[in-house]
């Protein structure tokens, strides 16, 4: 039988380091454009305590988010020792495309997937390179659509990247502007043939996506300085909105892609979860093995990279699953036959969850 086989990875890190520290500085203003008094430390301190996140990385100005899309996109097509010229699809996720350090303007024409192509120097034309927008699920999304591009017979080799340069769009008045981070993730998957049994690859994949009242929970707004001008647009979200949806739907969606599978949840070996906060990713595992019977959460089930890295969107699985397959996390590693989980939430709003066999 065939499987889609992850056959390398690649990540790319920021070098720019943002501290927590940074952000007592800064005057922060709610929703209503009112002054927030309490003292920016208190703030800032408070916000780690609820997401964990201590640091973020942003990218230096002379990078957006094709470039360091193409240098974690090189580091895994070298792992996998494919010739470039056989990838029959480059899948880029993103949100905002190249944005130029210092303005606020999407460029997404030609799309990142084109430019990344190019960027490898890929002369074969029958490589389709092209881009998805799907909010932080957007990577597992490219790596969902590689797998049925694959079994419908349309390429037998693919590259996905994950990629995102969130810096340039954030409200420095806003207080969830410190979640937000940069960074860049990819994968090469081929379709190999494997044991039936003991094989390697993607086992089981589920997708949700709810466009009701939830369409709004994250968008472009207004920034939160009363002075600020009007036309100008950044990132903004329904923090308690989106929990509260995380919570609801995301164990669902990971059940469903568990039981596609034919397997238990004794059998997942770890759980790479969208780098969002902490006590959400917590809460959602939590209720995750509470809805298959499970009281308690079983150790080193969850990697977690967000407390240096912060939330990077579609770059938050992809980094996080290189780390660990590296042995770049202390405390994790994989070996053959583990059976692990992916999945994310994000802005539609949308969930994804693949089940994958190492």
């Amino acid at each position: 039988m065939k499987r889609t086989v992850i056959t390398g990875t690649g990540s790319y890190i920021p070098q720019i380091i943002k501290t927590n520290r940074d952000f007592t500085v800064h005057d922060f203003f709610d929703e209503n454009k009112t002054r927030i008094e309490i003292d920016p430390s208190i703030v800032v301190e408070k916000f780690r305590q609820i997401t964990g996140i201590m640091e973020r990385r942003y990218a230096s100005k002379e990078m957006n988010a094709s470039d360091i899309g193409t240098v974690a996109a090189k580091i895994s097509i070298e792992e996998s020792k494919i010739d470039i010229e056989t990838l029959g699809q480059i899948i880029v996720a993103h949100n905002f495309g190249n944005v130029v350090k210092h303005t606020i303007q999407t460029d997404i024409l030609p799309a990142l997937a084109s430019r990344i192509k190019h960027n490898l120097k890929i002369k074969n034309p029958y490589c389709v390179p092209y881009d998805i927008l799907f909010g932080c699920p957007g990577w597992i999304q490219g790596l969902i659509q590689a797998d049925a591009f694959m079994k419908a017979g349309v390429s037998e080799k693919c590259l996905v990247v994950g990629t995102e340069t969130l810096s340039r769009v954030l409200d420095v008045y806003d207080r969830d502007s410190m979640i937000f981070s940069d960074g860049a993730g990819a994968c090469v998957v081929e379709y190999q043939e494997v044991d039936d049994y003991n094989g390697s690859g993607i086992l089981s994949t589920a997708i949700q996506s709810h466009c009701g009242e939830e369409v709004d929970y994250l968008y472009l707004g207004e920034s939160n300085f009363p002075h600020s001008d009007p036309r100008l647009r950044y990132i903004k979200m329904k923090g308690r909105k989106i929990y509260e949806y995380a919570i609801k739907y995301v164990p669902s969606a990971m059940k469903e892609c568990l039981n596609k599978a034919g397997l238990e949840i004794s059998d997942v070996s770890m759980i790479f979860i969208h780098q969002a906060n902490e006590k959400l990713d917590e809460a959602i595992i939590k209720a995750f093995y509470k809805s298959n019977g499970v009281s308690s959460v079983p150790d080193n089930i969850l990697p977690m990279n967000i407390h240096k890295l912060g939330n990077s969107s579609v770059a938050t699985v992809p980094t996080l699953f290189d780390m660990v397959r590296k042995g770049r996390l202390e405390g994790f590693s994989l070996k053959p036959g583990d059976i692990v989980l992916l999945a994310s939430v994000g802005a539609g709003m949308n969930i994804n969850a693949v089940c994958y066999k190492i």
